[in-house]
Order: structure tokens, then sequence, then C-alpha cells
């Protein structure tokens, strides 16, 4: 047995003795754990297993996944490493098995397209400087800070810094690389005197080549190093190889030559195909590093958003602070043109806000007392005092650059089989290179040609491109749903988004506002019907046996339902309210108001008895109902909730309100159904109801009376009948529903992103956001499809012209025939430029 290994890790909820023993019990019956003993005091369990039987990151997910079984909660979190130092998807993969090892460490995932780490780790069991020295033992580096604010400046100064040592090599490598290939070549194609070929000039060529070799290479024999240390092999081993085989020769060339007087490796030299290798593979990573960052523009471009000040109210002075000095509970003033710099509720003041930065709706909301505000949004007209809060990182802003970031660094499924081959592409590559050159070398070609083409196969092969074809395209499609507000969860809701062939959609504050608002004002017959719909309140209304000059309009109607709700807190009372305010109506003081339980309302409105609830009260006061039953049933058949009002005894009106359609719903249903989707409704209101707002949005297919906790025994069907089902809900009661759905789309709001069981935030709040996400998934899976295609058949047909399959060939061109290693070079360093550059197409998107 080998030596037993021991991790502590915290455990939260323990309240007695028998808390620990059920700890206890349930850790020892882990696979591999061979004791496990807990700390009542300090809230710890320690247990022990044999290396040899099960890893450390096994046995820790199982005793965690153990234990909250039994009750009780060991806290994990997610720590972000921004590396430096990789070259291809061969030392992202050195890196997360360097991390995985460690114990504590449940999972780590390594994104090349933006360098960095994503660890998720059991808090106490493993700390983040081991994980550091754990990337460093591999070979690479991590960048350091005190602070987040400071890290992303270090963080940004690291990738400056890395992009202008790649410019000084590149220099560097031109200076030297260019004369020395246009000495060469002008050599070998007899452009200057007999003289060139003096075996000086082979001297001065190798005091060219080998500042090339050895100060702007130097990076890929150390990059090689390491790889091959940790029993691996990446770009760096290919590229030192390549182009240590051209220089090495041409020095044993040199030295038969001139001790010797020995021709027998030849008397040719291939110093300037080591250095121009070198040179066009350094000016392929700097293009690279350069695509790269733009790939995380859209990122930057949130975290420019950001006011740096805010102007808030101190010991009755106004003040102007650094944002990060703004508190919760501060009251923060607003003028016109500014940026909100947090999040907050307006307390006094109108105007209307640019949200457009963070939810992508284009039009200017309508801001008042009490409604919410969010940090970085333009304040367009008025002066707005706020109180703040949510600060930090807490705000709306931060919450969403976090769930991009997070989003950005998961791999997609699709990434993952990537992974695998790129794990054993360099050593095939390598094979090839070396069975290329024994075939080559006994087939009678010669030494040189073999050489060569051995060379031509190290130097032509890309590990970079196939690492870089997928993540990039995520970065880009993920940062594009942001400008936009679609935030993906994960890779993996992206890549799933495409999949869907159903929607089911539930109905109040998805279809429909989710709230009620007046839709009819109805008058009786002996009064005169006066506009079916508030669109023409307005007309008059002819004599009918009441004082004319009190009835004028519906407004007056109107304005004595909502005078005698004031004192109601009921939603179709608020709905009455809010419609009378919105025309401008002044309400009068209600006296004498009651609430009739399950009826409505009573109240005098400047003297006059008012009536207001549904057609029992009507009933049980013995109101005429004045000719408006038929009516009142007609707005019922619509959906619509009828409210009657009795004004001094007799039945003046039937006020008709309803949850009204959400602008853009009827349109995106049209968008789902034009893509091929099958849309369903799902909602607890009863099937008439139900089926006339299906009607009114083009629904075919509609669950009605369904009860919240069945939701998703519904999306079930729908997957047991063979569909991949999306579900679109509010994230709150919907959110069995998504969970159960394939991919869970939650409809937010500009203030509330972290929708905890949903796949993808549609921050407008507006269901053609809906469309835009398949249509934002099928743009990216399409880009990366094209990008493996790209990459994957780049190497699968240029790595065998490069072994020399075309030779025997007479119509192939005498270049693929035997291809030179500077070609190849400069294939190699055009694939992965290629790859990227594709993948930024996708900010051109139109969404």
């Amino acid at each position: 047995m080998s030596e037993e290994k021991q991790i502590t890790l915290p455990v939260l909820g323990m309240t007695c003795a028998n808390c620990v023993a059920a700890v206890e019990r349930n850790s020892k019956k882990v696979e591999g754990v061979t004791g496990a003993t807990v700390n009542f005091a300090n809230e710890k369990v320690t247990f022990t297993y044999d290396p040899s039987l099960v890893k450390g990151r096994d046995v820790t997910t199982a005793v965690i996944e153990r234990v909250k079984r039994a009750g009780y909660e060991i806290p994990t979190a997610t720590l972000e490493l921004p590396l430096l130092g990789m070259t291809c998807a061969n030392c992202a993969a050195n890196i997360e098995r360097a991390l995985n090892k460690l114990d504590g460490v449940l999972s780590a995932t390594v994104n090349y397209a933006n360098e960095k780490a994503a660890v998720t780790y059991a808090t106490g069991a493993v700390s983040r400087a081991e994980m550091v020295a754990a990337v460093r033992r591999a070979g690479y580096d991590v960048v350091e800070s005190a602070s987040d604010d400071e890290l992303e400046d270090a963080e940004a100064a690291a990738r400056e810094a890395e992009i202008k040592h790649q410019k000084t090599r590149l220099i560097v490598g031109i200076l030297f690389s260019l004369p020395l290939f246009l000495f060469s070549m002008s050599r070998d194609f007899g452009l200057v005197g007999h003289w060139a070929h003096a075996t000086w000039v082979n001297w001065l060529f190798l005091l060219l080549a080998t500042p090339v070799q050895f100060y702007v290479g130097w990076d890929y024999y150390v990059g090689a190093y390491k790889s091959l240390r940790n029993g691996s092999a990446n770009m760096d081993v290919l590229v030192a190889m390549g182009s240590s085989v051209a220089y090495f020769y041409s020095i044993a060339v040199l030295l038969a030559q001139t001790f010797w007087d020995s021709t027998a490796l030849g008397d040719h030299v291939y110093f300037e195909t080591s250095a121009v290798i070198i040179t066009l593979i350094v000016l392929g990573k700097l293009l690279e590093a350069r695509a790269k960052g733009r790939t995380s523009e859209a990122i930057k471009q949130l975290m420019g958003l950001q006011a740096k000040t805010a102007r808030v109210v101190r010991n009755g002075q106004e003040v102007d602070i650094p944002i990060a000095e703004v508190m919760q509970g501060d009251v923060v003033l607003v003028r016109p043109g500014e940026k909100i710099p947090v999040d907050g509720v307006v307390v006094d003041g109108r105007s209307t806000i640019d949200e457009s930065m963070l939810t992508g709706e284009s039009l200017p909301v309508s801001k008042k007392a009490g409604d919410p505000v969010i940090g970085a949004t333009l304040n367009k007209q008025g002066l707005l005092k706020f109180e703040a809060t949510k600060v930090g990182k807490e705000t709306a802003l931060a919450q969403i650059i976090r769930l991009v970031e997070q989003a950005q660094g998961s791999k997609a499924p699709i990434q993952r089989v990537v992974d695998r081959v790129a794990a054993y592409f360099v050593p095939f590559v390598m094979a090839v290179a070396v069975l290329t050159f024994v075939v080559w070398l006994f087939s009678d070609a010669g030494f040189v040609p073999a050489l060569i083409r051995l060379t031509a196969v190290l130097v032509i092969a890309c590990p970079c491109a196939m690492g870089l074809a997928t993540p990039t395209s995520i970065m880009v499609g993920m940062g594009k749903g942001a400008e936009k507000g679609i935030l993906f969860k994960s890779s993996t809701a992206l890549e799933q988004v495409q999949k869907l062939n159903a929607i089911v959609l539930d109905k109040t504050g998805t279809i429909t506002r989710g709230e009620p608002a007046v839709t009819d004002v109805i008058v009786g017959e002996r009064l005169s019907v006066v506009g079916e719909r508030l669109s023409v309140i307005g007309e008059a209304v002819v004599d009918n046996g009441l004082p004319t000059t009190d009835y004028q309009t519906t407004d007056y109607w109107l304005q004595l339902a909502a005078s005698a709700e004031r004192g109601s807190e009921h939603p179709l009372g608020e709905a009455i309210v809010r419609a009378a305010r919105e025309k401008g109506l002044i309400l009068d003081e209600p006296a004498n108001f009651s609430s009739i339980a399950g009826h409505g309302v009573a109240a005098e409105v400047n003297g006059r008895a008012v009536l207001l609830g549904n057609l029992r009260l009507m009933e049980r006061e013995g109101v005429p109902l004045n000719g408006l039953v038929a009516k009142a049933q007609a707005l019922q058949d619509e959906a619509k909730t009828a409210m009657w009002l009795a004004v001094d005894g007799q039945a003046a009106a039937v006020i008709g309100v309803a949850d009204t359609i959400k602008e853009g719903s009827k349109e995106a249903v049209a968008a789902m159904k034009a893509r091929g989707l099958t849309v369903v409704m799902m909602t607890g209101d009863n099937q008439a109801t139900a089926d006339a707002i299906a009607a009114e949005v083009g629904i075919d297919r509609v669950f009605a009376e369904v009860l919240p906790g069945d939701k998703a025994s519904y999306v079930k069907q729908l997957q047991e009948e063979g569909y991949i089902v999306g579900m679109v809900g509010d994230g709150i009661n919907d959110a069995p529903a998504l969970a159960q759905a394939d991919v869970g789309l939650a409809i937010g709001t500009g203030t509330d992103v972290a929708m905890e069981t949903a796949d993808v935030t549609l921050m407008r709040g507006d269901l053609r956001s809906v469309p835009q996400a398949i249509h934002l998934s099928k743009a990216t899976m399409r880009n990366i499809r094209e990008n493996l295609a790209w990459a994957f058949g780049y190497n699968t047909i240029l790595i065998p012209v490069a072994a020399g399959i075309l030779a025997p060939f007479a119509w192939a061109p005498d270049f693929l025939k035997q291809l030179h290693p500077i070609l190849a070079a400069g294939a190699m360093a055009f694939s992965s430029i290629s790859v990227v550059t594709n993948a930024l197409r996708l900010r051109r998107l139109k969404v």
C-alpha cells in the first residue's frame, strides 16, 4: 500500500455530536477513504485516502457529495487565474493536468483563447498559492496582484508586455533573417558571383542565423523543455525541433567544409531556413495575440461603461467621490447627460434612461420615483436623485461581466472532443516526421531531401489552430450576445440553443406584461355607448337623463372609478388608478371608503355613491344592470376581467381590465415559427382565457390551467414526444420547468441578471430576444464548424504534402512535390490567424 494522503475540508451546518458522527460515517463510505475525523469546534472534516486506489480530486468530490446528501454543506468556490506562457492547446492541457492533480481541486479548465484557468475547489483544502505553484511547476506563469482592480491592470500590463516582447523578437528576427534570406536566395539562383560560394560566406550566414535561433527562438526551446519535462509535447517542441534540424545540420556541413574539406553531408547550408522559420512563426504569434485581444472587446467595452465618479449627498452637501467609495444607502445625484454610477431606486425626479448598452433595448426608458436604475446607463433628460442599492461587485454591470467571463471560459462539449485529439496530435506529428525521414532516406532520395521533408512536416503542423477554433468563436459570440442583452450561462448552453425544436412560453410576464391594464370603458345603453376602446375616449355622450355636465366623456367614468379605488391595494384597482393618471386625470379623495371582500369597493366621490367591483356586487346591492350584461360577457370572452361601475344606484359602465400582450410578443412567435420551431404556451389561466391570448399572438398549442408545480411535468411530456425543449419564463416560479428543459431561458430585467436556474438570461424582458438567441447560437456554432473544418482540413491535407505524398505525381507543381520548410512555416503561421480572423466575423453579425 502506498503512503496515505490527508485532506481537510470545512463543514457547515453541524449542531451536535450526532452531526459529527453523520459526517464521519458518510465520509468513510466513500471508496478509497481509509479514515475520517470531524473537529466540531473548528467545523472541519479530515479524511485520509489511499492515492494508489483513488485520485485526490475524485475522492474529494465524492466526499463533498456524500456530506451534502447527509444534509451538511462543504463550501466550494471558483477562482480565475490569468495565465502567461501558453503557445498552443497542449499547453492548456498541461496546466489543466497540473491543477487537477492538487488535492481539493474539483475541476480545472483552461481557455487557450483568453489565457485563463477557471478552478473550482473546496475552500480551505487548497490555496491560491498552491495553484500558482502548480502552474509554475508546469512551466507557465500566473499574473499576480493584490486586488481585483489591480489584477485587471496587471493582467492588461502583462498581455501588453507579452506583445511588446513578441514585437522585439520579430524586429530582431527580421533584421537578421531578411538579409540572410535575400543573400542566400540570390546565391541559390545565381544572381551573385562565384565568390558567394566561398566557405567564409557560410560562416557569415551562421553569424546572422545564430541570434535568430537562440534569441528570437529561445522561448520555443524553453517551452519545449518544460513540455517534455511534464511528459507531453506542444507546438514549441515542433518549432524547436524543426528549426534545430536545419540549423545544426548546416553547422555540421560548415564544419565538414572548413576543417575536413568534405562534402559528405552535402555542400548546401540551410541557415536561412531555420532563421526564417522562427521569424515567420513569431510574426504569426504576434498577429494571433493581437487578434485574440479583439475577441474579448465586448468585455472590455462593458468594463469601460462604468462611471469613474459619483455625486452623493453627504452631511447635506453634494460631493464627488470615486465610484469605489459609494456605499449602499447613499443618495446619488445624476444630471442630464451623465452616467448612472451604481444601481439604485429613484427617490426624486423624472427622466428617461438609455439602457441600450446593457440590455440592448434601443428605446429610452422612463424613470420616476420608485423605479429602479442600473449603473453604467445614461441619464438623458431630467435631474435624478436615487438611493444606491447595489454597489461594487453587486451591481448589474459587475454581474454581467462576471457571468460573461465565466461563460466564455467554460468549455463547450465540442471543445472536449478537440482537446482529446490535440493531446495526441503533436506526438503523432513527430512520429509522421520521423517516418517521413526514414521512408525518403531509404528510397534513394538522399539524406538532404529526407531532412528537408522532416523539417517541413514538423513546422507545418498547427495544433494552435485546433486549440483556437472553438474558444475564439465562443468568446466573440457570447460578447455579441452580451451587447444585445442575451447572457449565456455556459458554452454548453450556447451550443444547445441551436438544437432546440420546441419553445414553451410561460404566459404571465413572458408573453404578457404580467400586470393588469385597462383596455376598455363601455357605458350603459341608457347612458349611450362611448368608444369601446380607450383609444377613442373623449367622444361626447348624448343626453342620458343625467346632468350632461357630469357625463361629458368616458374620462369621467374612469375618474370616478379611479378616485374610488385610491384607497385600495387590489391589482385591478391599481390598474384603473394607473390608467387615469396616465391620461392626466385629477383624482378626488374618496369618503367612506370600504372594501367588500370578494366583491369590490364602495365609496363616496364628490357626493356620489360609487360602487366598483364584480357582477356579484351589483346583484347584492340590487343595482339595475342597464343593458351591460352582454357587453361584460363579451369582455370576458376576450380573456378580460369586467369591472362594474355603479353611480348613485345604477350601473353606469363596465371597465375591461386584462394582462396585456407585451410589445414584440406576436413578432417573436412568428419569427420562431418561421424557424420551424413548435411554439407552446403554458399558463394557469382557464382554457378560454388561454386560447384567447394564444390566438392573439399566433400560438397553436396551449397548456392551460397548469399549476406552478406541474409546469416541469408538461416540459417533460414534450421531451418524451421527442422535442428538444427550450422553456422561457421569469426565472422565479418557473424554476422547476426551466431546470427540466433542455435549455432554460429566463426573461429578466437589467437589474436582475443572476438567474440561477436558467441557462440563458434575456435582460430586455422582450420575447424577441428568444429568436435572436437562437440565431446567435446557430451562427456561432456554424463559425466553430468552419474553424474546425479549416484547422483539421489544413493539417490533414498539408502534413501529407509536407511529407512528400505528391512527389510521384507529374501533374503536381515542384514546390508541392518537395515543400520547402519556409513555405511550411508561413502556412503554419497563417492557419492560426485565419481561425481567429474568421471568429471575429461574428462581431459583424446582425442579431
